[in-house]
């Protein structure tokens, strides 16, 4: 018989974590990886129209993602309130927490889908996108608004199970979403039989439809393995008692990401300006890129996951010796992959075009994210780690200057003023990770964060007398 709700939260959460890194790291790698493969088909499918095709579904899939990141403000706070909940012995608090984000999760779901829809063309005329990229990218776009409002509940009932140290269960749901979206996105891109060709709306649809699946299955998961069935009233009462903590952490965790996407979109103009062939030029280095970040990732995440166990249960020393450990894994591991990348990109990104000059200057782009590389991993796992403490608004404050003056500012600076173009791009966002992360590294080494496990013991403590 499978374990109950209460004997998991009861066990003891050194016991389990410790030797649960790898455990926790695989499922989330794998899942990441199989994320990227969907949007690299997609890539790889429009690559196979024209150039434009590609840029306009790689800006669209940027303000995709920047919206997307709202919902970290839900899933990253509770991830990390769950995990000290359980961590304390808390379970009922664990489970009134994953309650309330499923209100939460409703409104900014809506409002975010509804947004995008409607903005969609205002939104890629600010990104200073070309008129052809701008017909191409605006129906794809609107549909991605449907799957986008979806996405909500599918990233904080993943975020919920995680939390539980259930990352295989969501993982095989990961997959099962991406398997739907790969058999269904190509008939629907190109048309079968009485199904017309809808280009790139139809990957988008594909997506919204996967989605569907992945609540579906999400809902049996909570169901089967945490004995949680939500009621009704679960899906739209916004909570606050319980919604408190969870913003403290996802807020300024959440406008981190926003800011680097903000950022990131900022510089994009930068890049739309160029031309097409060179945002096309970044948009398959930057996928190139995007697959080197994921093991980095997955690695951030799990160390969020332990560490909020460790520190719900008050080990400071041993959640302190599992992020040296995460960073010191991350940082040659992520090396080696970049160079490997660097290496091999005059033939994978054949992939994508057969257009020397685009090769040729995405090759170059590639070896420059070897120098990046390193930066970005101690921002990666570094940041999960300080959030998962509760110090979750230095990296904020700290990160925030920095992505809009240094890469976002130094993005202007060096690709247009000084001419270098998109290598100029990319310098800017080398020496902005490197000064974040040094930061965030710096941070870290010099217990800069227990002040707020110390505000984080004493919440947990204050709310497991309460009854909200």
């Amino acid at each position: 018989m499978a374990e109950t709700f209460a004997e998991r939260a009861s066990t003891g959460p050194t016991e389990r974590a410790r030797p649960r890194l790898l455990a926790i790291a695989w499922p989330l790698l794998a899942e990441l990886l199989l994320g990227f493969g969907v949007g690299l088909l997609g890539l790889w499918l429009a690559s196979q129209v024209s150039d434009t095709a590609s840029a306009s579904f790689a800006l669209s899939n940027q303000v995709h993602a920047t919206f997307f990141l709202l919902f970290r403000i839900i899933s990253m706070g509770v991830s990390v309130v769950i995990t000290q909940n359980l961590g304390a012995g808390d379970r009922l608090g664990a489970e009134r927490t994953a309650r309330a984000a499923l209100g939460a999760s409703t409104w900014l779901g809506l409002g975010t889908g509804l947004a995008v829809f409607f903005g969609a063309r205002p939104l890629l005329s600010l990104l200073n996108a070309p008129g052809a990229v701008q017909d191409l990218a605006q129906p794809y776009l609107q549909m991605l608004a449907l799957a986008l409002a979806l996405d909500a509940w599918n990233a904080s009932m993943s975020a919920v199970m995680r939390a539980h140290l259930r990352p295989r269960e969501t993982m095989f749901n990961i997959l099962l979403m991406h398997a739907v979206h790969l058999l269904l996105c190509v008939p629907l891109m190109r048309g079968f039989g009485p199904i017309p060709a809808m280009g790139l709306a139809g990957f988008a649809l594909a997506m919204a439809i996967s989605r569907v699946v992945g609540l579906w299955v999400h809902l049996a998961l909570w169901r089967w393995r945490l004995e949680l069935v939500p009621r009704g009233s679960d899906w739209w009462t916004l909570r606050w008692a319980r919604l408190a903590p969870v913003l403290h952490i996802g807020l300024p965790g959440a406008a981190e990401n926003v800011a680097y996407r903000v950022a990131m979109l900022m510089s994009m103009t930068v890049v739309a300006g160029l031309g097409v062939p060179q945002l096309a030029t970044h948009s398959y280095a930057s996928q190139v890129m995007n697959l080197i970040v994921l093991f980095s990732v997955a690695l951030g995440f799990a160390c969020e996951i332990l560490v909020g166990h460790l520190i719900g249960a008050g080990h400071l020393h041993q959640a302190n010796r599992l992020v040296r450990k995460c960073l010191a894994w991350g940082l040659g591991v992520s090396t080696c992959i970049a160079l490997l990348a660097a290496i091999t990109a005059p033939w994978s990104l054949r992939l994508f075009t057969s257009d020397a000059a685009i090769i040729a200057s995405a090759s170059t782009l590639l070896w420059l994210t070897v120098l990046l590389e390193p930066g970005r991993t101690c921002n990666v796992v570094v940041i999960n780690a300080l959030r998962a403490t509760g110090d979750a608004r230095f990296p904020v404050m700290a990160g925030a200057l920095s992505m809009l003056l240094v890469m976002a500012g130094g993005s202007w600076l060096l690709g247009i003023y000084f001419q270098l173009g998109l290598v100029g791009v990319w310098i800017a966002y080398a020496v902005d990770e490197w000064l974040r992360g040094l930061i965030m590294a710096a941070r870290w080494l010099k217990l800069g964060w227990v002040p707020s496990e110390v505000a984080t013991r004493r919440r947990i403590v204050r709310q497991g007398c309460g009854t909200g």
